[in-house]
């Protein structure tokens, strides 16, 4: 069989990267070809992402693989959940997308409820409750610039938009329109009730794609700057989480994932939509996946964590590696003071370390104050709280998973997955690290014809890359169940 050669652009929410997936029948094989800083821009009080520099990298990826002679069959965009640009009836993007992060959403749950219950929209689109959803973020701009709303045309989802700049073709990706909490779970599509509610019209919204179908072939124009390639652009799973369950290498239906880096996306993979009082109370989403499957996961804050914690320290002059500080943490003690990394103080940017050390003097517990303390405080909480992720989860549908699968950036941080295996007492198998990019290549390979399903591909995956194994230390259960009673007594708290 000749190899083929796939092009993944996978965004995530600070670089972005263009990575070749060579597939030869049997085994992927990965070759970045060009990486790229995200870095969102404030200005008048708002907080953009550039997505024109964006769409400029894009194109120099693209023209990187002609230059380079790798032939692709087709090309892929993956990205971060909920955000959107606006055009105008011309087809001209009306301004810079707003990043989720941005305080304008802050507190909007309360006022939706001028359109409907928080509990009849959880009903609808069985999606958890965050002030960045896609829905809230548009309740916003009706407060504060209904005109801006009223005069667009389409609103596209981050990579749908990208898409329609490489292709000039309009469409929606099922997987990225399914974070926003604007569509029928059930159906599958906007939901009328929401809409209306809103007084949004449903010609607002570019049609529903699944992943897999093609969009169409480069334009003229972009053809211009990149050079000649007959790539067709795919939808492939466009949410950077959608694609990363799809790299999962596992090997039965009962497993639980985590899709590790600046958020922990934790969850099983279920073959229709679980809406209950329950998941309600509990705050779980559900997510389109491929082949007819839901993302059932919790948004847990993750690594962001110890990323900003990072930031603050080299403001002051003290530029850590990632590695300096696991090394850090595993030299302090152990499970001396805990947080609950959901807690809302910990979401925006600023001196993460100062409020870490707050939470634990506000909660009665040892102040870290050493590096190491704050980043082992944190590794250890996130494992605790994915311990308790897996607790509900396990209880709604009534089956314990027999393994966790950690995929991502962060199955670099050997502690934490030894900390996760430890607190949640059930192996961890860790890999591949390139799990958005390589089920971006996956989806492609399986709408090209070259995998026959998502069965298929999964076990490409675990014939492509390794996996670290970490089993629960036996001489440490009681530790972390001590530790796991303090977590749930903070976290009841809020």
């Amino acid at each position: 069989m000749r190899t083929k050669n796939f092009l993944a652009i996978d965004l995530g929410a600070s670089s972005g990267r263009g990575i070749i997936g060579a597939f030869d029948g049997q085994r992927i094989t990965l070759r970045e070809n060009h990486r790229f800083p995200n870095e969102p821009v404030m200005a008048g009080g708002r907080f953009y992402w550039d997505i024109l520099r964006i769409l400029h990298e894009i194109k120099q990826s693209i023209r990187q693989s002609v230059l380079d002679g790798d032939d692709v069959a087709s090309i892929g965009i993956d990205t971060w959940g909920v955000d959107y640009g606006l055009l105008d009836r011309h087809g001209r993007l009306m301004g810079n997308p707003v990043h989720y992060r941005d305080r304008r959403h802050d507190g909007i749950t309360a006022e939706f409820a001028q359109y409907m219950p928080l509990e009849r929209l959880y009903q609808i689109t069985g999606i958890q409750s965050q002030d960045f959803n896609t829905v809230y973020q548009l309740a916003a701009e009706l407060r504060d610039d209904p005109e801006r709303l009223r005069a667009a045309d389409k609103l596209l989802f981050t990579p749908d938009l990208l898409n329609y700049f490489l292709t000039g073709r309009m469409a929606t990706e099922y997987t990225i329109a399914s974070t926003g909490a604007l569509l029928d779970a059930a159906k599958r599509d906007f939901s009328d009730e929401i809409l209306a509610a809103m007084g949004l019209s449903r010609n607002l919204f570019a049609p529903i794609v699944m992943p897999g179908q093609r969009l169409g072939r480069l334009s003229a124009e972009v053809l211009e700057e990149v050079g000649q390639t007959d790539a067709e652009v795919i939808h492939v799973a466009a949410h950077d989480t959608a694609s990363a369950v799809i790299a999962v290498p596992a090997k039965n239906d009962d497993f639980i994932y985590i899709s590790s880096g600046t958020w922990s996306l934790l969850g099983a993979e279920l073959p229709a939509p679980m809406i209950t009082p329950d998941s309600f109370a509990h705050n779980f989403t559900n997510e389109g996946g491929v082949e007819g499957t839901i993302r059932f996961l919790k948004n847990i804050m993750g690594l962001w964590l110890v990323q900003e914690s990072r930031r603050q320290w080299k403001r002051e002059g003290k530029d850590y590696s990632f590695g300096d500080l696991s090394a850090m943490a595993a030299a302090a003690k152990p499970l001396r003071a805990l947080i609950d990394p959901d807690d809302k103080r910990f979401s925006a940017p600023g001196n993460m370390p100062r409020r870490i050390a707050d939470y634990c003097r506000e909660t009665g517990q040892p102040v870290p104050e050493t590096e190491g303390e704050i980043i082992r405080c944190v590794l250890e909480s996130l494992a605790l709280c994915y311990r308790a992720a897996i607790d509900k989860i396990t209880a709604m549908r009534g089956k314990a998973p027999s393994a966790l699968n950690i995929v991502g950036g962060g199955t670099q941080d050997k502690l934490l997955c030894q900390f996760a295996a430890d607190a949640c007492g059930i192996p961890v198998y860790a890999g591949p690290v390139e799990a958005t990019a390589i089920g971006n290549i996956v989806m492609q390979a399986i709408s090209a014809g070259e995998l026959a399903s998502l069965a298929e591909a999964r076990a490409v995956v675990a014939n492509s890359f390794p996996l670290d194994t970490y089993l629960p230390a036996p001489a440490e259960q009681r530790v972390w169940e001590d530790a796991y009673a303090r977590y749930l007594s903070l976290s009841a708290t809020k």
